[in-house]
């Protein structure tokens, strides 16, 4: 089951480096991270789409992260109201009569031409990873040169309490 986990850490170097190390000992399987600056100075918000089973991992997980030093909070978000985008970048095989065909496909889906070459133009897609998917799966037969994904950013919606699992013993 795909679980979405954030944390708060702070903004240090070789933090993520230290995470994602500690998640590999532990074989862990992440299936996308992002990390950048939050709305307070020195700290990060790491987002982490993790696939896992059983309700023992996920404990495990959690309890795992709350352990480094540098990390503030964390939540599973999974099951909660939450916004949740993610950034793809699709270089796709295209050139005359096709980019007028293309542009109908992205259309729908709110996306846009960012780039455009001889035989090739490069889309810009935002979303929930099911829109993502779909563009691209649209996209594939007209032939994809090259594809990049930010992964998932998600926070909660509105004025939701984070079901903080553990803070550890810092100042905010």
């Amino acid at each position: 089951m795909r679980r979405i986990i954030t944390a708060t850490v702070q903004n240090r170097s070789g933090v993520l480096n230290r995470i994602t190390g500690m998640l590999y000992r532990r074989q862990f399987n992440i299936e996308s991270i992002s990390v950048g600056a939050s709305e307070t100075e020195g700290l990060s918000k790491m987002t982490f789409v993790v696939d896992i089973e059983d309700h023992q991992k996920l404990e495990q997980l959690t309890k795992q992260l709350n352990k480094q030093i540098d990390v503030l909070k964390v939540s599973d978000i999974t099951d909660k109201a939450i916004v949740a985008r993610e950034l793809a970048l699709i270089k796709v095989v295209g050139s005359g009569q096709l980019r007028a065909e293309i542009q109908g496909i992205i259309t729908p889906f709110r996306s846009s031409i960012i780039d455009v070459s001889r035989d090739s133009l490069t889309v810009q897609v935002t979303g929930k990873p099911d829109k993502v998917d779909a563009l691209i799966s649209l996209l594939r037969p007209y032939g994809i040169k090259e594809l990049t994904r930010t992964g998932v950013t998600a926070f909660l919606r509105g004025q939701q309490p984070a079901q903080v699992t553990e803070i550890n013993s810092c100042t905010i």
